[in-house]
């Protein structure tokens, strides 16, 4: 189901401001059960994002109400909410009052096999790199070129991610996933303060991991770590099994933060 600034309806504007410029943000929120465990991170995330674009932010009671209703009928869900600038005149500049589009659509969660929980995934090394912009950092702007672009240059079926690096050949994270790599059993996850996504799982991992490490990891740290695993608030923690040629193994604290993830109430994962 999806709404349209709270009307049943699969169309916006096509002077759309997030249609003509990426002038926008979004949030994917995994619901079980009618629950998302964790909306507040969500929330949070979104406020601050609304306000690095100088978005006016929805209230977030009237976003509950609405993922409830779409959300309904669907056991395992994923829920995006998008938010654009909306219709405006032509040119960059902004609209002094800008009329919010509000899009919140729900999905059945996709399938991702108990083996990936339990083995791990492979990961393809990317050629993209994303460029740094210090002001669109971290969040979910609707510009996910680099992305998509990341994730065209492979198709086989058995590469589930991929790993992809700054300008500077660090690290930053898969295409879709936040990284953290075990290295000397310290768990450590790239600064995603120059490009990349400031996950809602990954902040919940650094809130239970007072030992991580937030710093830059250049590639060749990240392929010599004692293990990898991905996070995200959709598939929940995926151990690494390979990068290329490079071969890891699922590790304690991949396994003890799915032990988490499940804790938060997403039972449906096991590993």
């Amino acid at each position: 189901m999806m709404l349209v600034d709270g009307q049943p309806q699969g169309r916006v504007d096509a002077l759309d401001r997030g249609l003509l410029y990426g002038d926008g943000l979004f949030e994917t929120i995994r619901f079980v059960d009618g629950m998302a465990p964790l909306w507040p991170r969500h929330m949070q995330r979104l406020a601050e994002s609304c306000e690095r674009l100088r978005l006016p932010a929805p209230d977030a009671g009237l976003l509950w109400r609405e993922a409830q209703s779409t959300v309904q009928g669907l056991a395992d869900a994923v829920l995006r909410i998008t938010l654009t600038r909306g219709v405006g005149a032509r040119g960059y500049a902004m609209p002094g009052a800008p009329h919010v589009t509000r899009i919140v659509a729900a999905f059945a969660m996709p399938e991702v096999a108990t083996a990936a929980y339990r083995d791990g995934v492979r990961l393809h090394l990317c050629e993209t790199r994303l460029a740094e912009q210090p002001l669109l950092a971290g969040i979910k702007h609707l510009n996910r070129l680099e992305q998509v672009l990341a994730r065209a240059e492979w198709n086989d079926p058995a590469i589930a991610e991929g790993v992809v690096c700054d300008l500077h050949g660090h690290a930053i994270s898969a295409t879709a996933a936040n990284l953290f790599a075990v290295i000397d059993g310290v768990p450590v996850t790239p600064r995603v303060n120059r490009c990349g996504v400031a996950g809602v799982l990954r902040a919940e991992l650094l809130a239970v991991m007072p030992q991580a490490q937030v710093r830059d990891l250049l590639l060749t740290e990240c392929l010599a770590a004692g293990e990898l695993f991905l996070s995200s608030s959709v598939r929940g923690i995926l151990p690494v099994q390979a990068v290329g040629d490079r071969v890891f193994t699922p590790g304690p604290v991949a396994r003890a933060m799915q032990v988490h993830w499940r804790g938060l109430g997403f039972t449906r994962e096991q590993a």
